[in-house]
């Protein structure tokens, strides 16, 4: 596997295309939208817009990402891009830790340093880990992605050939959320024999897409009549935060692409309302993202014009159900951590870690470890850092030995 240094530098012309598409953004009428009811508010798009444009400075957030060594390879033809940061401790464990979407890699930079270089961060060299951080097949700099059929549990057969036949690792640790959580569950799965442990955001079952009705992840089910108030609007309101999404790339992903490849202002619109849904704002999205780091993801989907096939990776799980690798329980056999964040509780649940040791999807995962922090949303990494990195510090203790 030929793996070569990679620096992004994005070249000028591709920089003032941008600006020069969003002054020329054909703004839709919107009335009555001040609480996004009918989706991402353009009077609140058109100011993120104007500090795109103004204020916004792609080659100072082009030279943090770049402090980070990044690598490209490609495995099996997929191009595959990873950073990579060594660790700072006696015995470096190493650590794959996997996005999901509307995510990126980008999204991780504030557990990297913390989890490598512990000593630095008010911690122990002892919990030291090397960590690898790539971008999903598709997605950023993991492209262009022709080749079809790639989703998350094909990803873990690259991921780990990423880890132990391109990095030479024997055994390593995984880490994810979202698509990223799927994926280190299959590693965990497929490949317990050469992971030491895996920890998730998301308890998300690997059965999800195996059915007659894979765009909609509820399993048409609709909330029983005995349901009533509060928390009947609650679960509705939880359905709703994803069901256009999913919908939308699993059945038309490349129609989608068709316009938010051409428009920028488009494309963060789209991704700016799930970080407002998803993350835990209480509908104020700055108050969780900052506008740089939003304004910098969406120009990394931007940039490697990556929406169409980060879109696809939801047709793809769904074209290609999921097939255990064996018949042994747990079904994840790797030792396994997660931790959940309150501003994800399902409705009408108070400890999330309790009610899920109580569940029956317990059973399929061998668990070591199940914590709960009471705020923070989707993107854990991101929002929630420190419990994060705490989190993924514990799990591994004791478990660092080959």
């Amino acid at each position: 596997m030929d793996i070569e240094p990679f620096r992004i530098a994005i070249p000028d012309e591709a920089i003032e295309d941008v600006r020069r598409r969003l002054k020329a953004t054909r703004w839709p009428e919107d009335f009555a939208n001040d609480h996004w009811r009918y989706g991402t508010s353009t009077a609140y798009l058109r100011s993120l817009v104007d500090y795109w444009i103004e204020e916004y400075d792609w080659r100072a957030a082009e030279a943090e990402i770049n402090r980070f060594a990044h690598f490209r390879t490609e495995i099996d033809g997929v191009p595959v891009h990873f950073l990579r940061e060594p660790g700072k401790g006696p015995a470096p464990v190493p650590l794959i830790i996997s996005h999901g979407w509307p995510w990126c890699f980008w999204d991780m930079r504030k557990v990297i340093a913390p989890l490598a270089d512990p000593a630095s961060h008010g911690g122990d060299p002892a919990d030291a880990f090397e960590v690898i951080v790539p971008s999903l097949p598709g997605f950023g700099f993991s492209t262009p992605l022709r080749v079809p059929g790639i989703n998350w549990w094909r990803t873990a057969d690259l991921w780990d050939a990423l880890m132990t036949k391109g990095l030479g690792h024997a055994r390593y640790g995984a880490s994810g959320g979202d698509w990223g959580a799927l994926v280190t569950a299959q590693l965990g799965h497929k490949y317990a024999a050469n992971l030491k442990a895996v920890h998730m955001m998301h308890a998300i079952p690997m059965t999800l897409f195996n059915n007659e009705r894979p765009w909609d992840i509820t399993g048409g089910a609709l909330v029983p009549a005995s349901v009533r108030g509060e928390l009947r609007e609650a679960v509705h309101a939880r359905q709703r935060r994803i069901a256009s999404h999913v919908a939308v790339h699993v059945l038309d992903p490349q129609t989608l692409a068709n316009a938010l490849n051409d428009s920028p202002a488009g494309l963060l619109s789209w991704l700016v309302e799930r970080r407002r849904a998803w993350g835990d704002t209480r509908g104020d999205v700055e108050s969780r993202f900052t506008r740089e780091h939003l304004i910098t993801t969406t120009m990394i989907y931007w940039l490697t014009g990556s929406f169409g096939t980060s879109a696809r990776y939801y047709a793809e799980a769904a074209h290609n159900p999921w097939k255990p690798s064996h018949d042994r329980m747990p079904v994840v056999e790797a030792p396994t951590g997660f931790t959940f964040l309150g501003g994800e509780a399902p409705p009408g649940v108070v400890d999330p870690a309790q009610a899920f040791r109580e569940s029956e999807q317990a059973a399929v995962y061998n668990l070591r470890q199940v914590t709960s922090h009471p705020v923070g949303g989707h993107f854990g990494h991101y929002e929630e850092p420190e419990a994060v990195v705490d989190a993924i510090r514990t799990l591994f203790r004791g478990l660092r030995p080959i």
